[in-house]
């Protein structure tokens, strides 16, 4: 049981539902929202006691594209702590091929540095007692029916993922919705790198699916916006099955991952081949490369050559 959860990215969409879902279970007594923004934070732990008639959520502000604002916000939280999600993340937007103080772009910033950080320096000063789970993306083995290619990697070598990082893999045409996916891939190994590190702790890496209601789509280029507003959401999504459902279902896969036991510690969990909704299956069983711990601590190791 988890009785205190730190949440990241935690004033909207997947992470304000998870901090809702989880502060239902009768052995939650602590929710802690992490955000970047003061007033939002604010404004989401206002509506979460209305919706669930609790006292029990906290705020602590931090920018995870910035690792010394993540760690001044660590240092905040004085009680040990069952649980992390990190769901800060997503596509970011006009400004993800742009580079930061670490060194990353912002849309591995985004989705990785400050993820790491948290957990890091929670176990540094041994408050993380039992789980985190990493919040990744079909996108890393593809979808091929929406022709959503694999992430494939020449090598997964430190170099490559470093290169991924800092965004110069990509060359002159930095494709965010290429990106994402070898971004998340670079979490996910980081994640699974993690777990076998600590064996102490279980370390998840879930999808929530193709989830509706979500701020996602808004850092999508417009043209894109438009395509999944119009197109794929009404039309083309419920005619292939299993590849949409609602937020509640997209978020209870967190929840669950995070709390109970029959997710292992060091498995990505998602959609079954070909889907984007639906039942989780361990995806190494038919993206191989997750299962290479070579690649798993190369991963590891490019992050943290710029995590210093």
């Amino acid at each position: 049981m988890n009785e205190g959860i730190l949440i990241i990215g935690a004033n909207a969409g997947l992470g304000k539902e998870a901090a809702r879902q989880l502060a239902m279970k009768k052995e939650t007594r602590k929710v802690i929202l992490f955000c970047r923004s003061q007033a939002k934070a604010e404004e989401a732990k206002k509506e979460l006691e209305a919706q669930t008639d609790k006292n029990i959520f906290e705020i602590v502000i931090g920018d995870v594209a910035d690792a010394s604002s993540v760690i001044n916000a660590v240092a905040q939280i004085k009680e040990p702590i069952d649980a992390v999600i990190l769901n800060a993340g997503g596509m970011v937007g006009k400004t993800a091929a742009q580079i930061t103080p670490s060194g990353m772009n912002q849309l591995a910033a985004t989705n990785i540095l400050g993820n790491v950080v948290v957990v890091e320096e929670l176990i540094k000063r041994d408050l993380l007692k039992k789980a985190v789970l990493f919040v990744s993306a079909e996108a890393v083995p593809g979808v091929k029916s929406l022709g959503m290619k694999p992430v494939a990697m020449k090598t997964s070598s430190a170099d490559e993922f470093a290169g991924v990082l800092d965004g110069s893999y990509f060359g002159k045409h930095f494709d965010v919705t290429q990106a994402y996916g070898y971004v998340k891939y670079a979490g996910t190994m980081w994640t699974l790198a993690m777990a076998r590190k600590y064996p102490q702790l279980k370390f998840v890496v879930m999808s929530p699916g193709n989830t509706k209601g979500t701020n996602a789509r808004d850092s999508l280029p417009a043209p894109m916006r438009f395509m999944l507003k119009y197109i794929m959401m009404p039309i083309v999504f419920p005619l292939l099955g299993d590849m949409v459902h609602s937020l509640e279902t997209g978020v209870k896969r967190l929840v669950d991952g995070v709390s109970e036991d029959r997710y292992q510690s060091g498995v990505f969990y998602a959609s079954r081949a070909g889907k984007l909704s639906g039942d989780v299956v361990d995806q190494s069983t038919f993206y191989t490369d997750l299962k290479n711990t070579i690649y798993q601590d190369n991963a590891y190791e490019a992050i943290h050559r710029f995590n210093k």
